[in-house]
């Protein structure tokens, strides 16, 4: 059992998570879990005792150099929301992670399919198979919404809008959003409810895509299908899910979406997510900004 100063501020912080910022639980739990580090390191007896010294000390021990980014930016996130916690509820009347310089984590560029590999890879789905048109329309909505995965195997019939041409996302923090579909998707969709998903009832029978077994299709199944697909047709990139949607926001930008749609498109709360997508081809923007600058008309 920790200090109870400690111990009280964790429980409120948590709840803080959970009801007001509206995070998931394993994201709350991974915050409270790097907290507990912070606690159990045993710089203070209690959270608003500590200082940058503190907190410098804490992430040098930590050894942020030999972990993942993801791992590095959650617990960095972690300390900072934590702090700004405090602050707000007029426990501290300082914020330490203010004054520590936190380590430069440069942003990994995600790999993406072209434009042609991804045409490739929904050209080859053989949809004289069973599952072949369930296969195509997941493909067809990952690379036409930019959808994170679990927001693919949780989407439901009735949050299709196909006649106007938008589904209904249920994204980070259940928090929805309105996301356009392209016509290629909406037509994959109904073939594939046509031919493959009718005659389903059971409890998951509002759930769009589904399991042979009439079951809700897990995140496995769908990096699975994903993976042989790419092999299937050739493709020897490292392939997952979320390649179809770096590729999808990456190829708007590149052909001069605004960034600020591309951001509501992914659900992104801060835009600077969404900046990472701005690596396009530099060849591609000098000939836009050529064509398009007054003195070069």
């Amino acid at each position: 059992m920790g200090h109870p100063e400690w111990e009280e501020a964790i429980s409120d912080f948590s709840s803080y998570l959970g009801l007001e910022r509206g995070l998931s639980t394993n994201t709350v739990s991974s915050y409270v879990s790097d907290i507990r580090k912070l606690a159990s390191a045993g710089k203070r007896h209690s959270p608003v005792d500590i200082d940058s010294a503190d907190l410098s000390s804490f992430i040098s021990e930590e050894g942020l150099n030999g972990v993942s980014r993801r791992t590095q930016a959650r617990l960095l996130s972690s300390l900072r929301s934590f702090f700004r916690f405090l602050e707000i509820e007029y426990r501290t009347g300082k914020n330490p992670a203010e004054a520590v310089d936190f380590p430069k984590m440069s942003r990994r560029v995600p790999a993406v399919l072209s434009v042609e590999e991804i045409e490739k890879v929904l050209a080859g789905v053989d949809l004289s198979r069973p599952e072949g048109h369930r296969n195509r329309a997941i493909l067809e909505t990952l690379y036409s919404c930019g959808l994170r995965v679990s927001e693919l195997t949780g989407l439901r019939i009735s949050d299709l809008f196909l006649d106007e041409g938008f589904i209904r996302v249920v994204g980070k923090g259940d928090k929805q959003r309105l996301v356009p579909i392209g016509e290629p998707a909406i037509k994959a969709i109904r073939l594939y409810m046509e031919q493959s998903r009718r005659g389903y009832t059971s409890a998951t029978e509002d759930i769009l895509f589904l399991n042979r077994r009439g079951g809700r299709l897990s995140r496995q199944m769908v990096f699975l299908i994903i993976k042989n697909q790419c092999e299937a047709s050739g493709i020897t990139k490292e392939v997952s899910p979320h390649t179809f949607r770096h590729s999808f926001a990456t190829h708007l930008i590149e052909n001069g979406a605004d960034l600020r749609a591309v951001q509501e498109m992914l659900g992104h709360e801060n835009i600077a997510t969404t900046e990472i997508y701005t690596h396009v081809d530099s060849r591609k923007w000098q000939d836009r900004i050529l064509k398009f600058h007054p003195r070069n008309t």
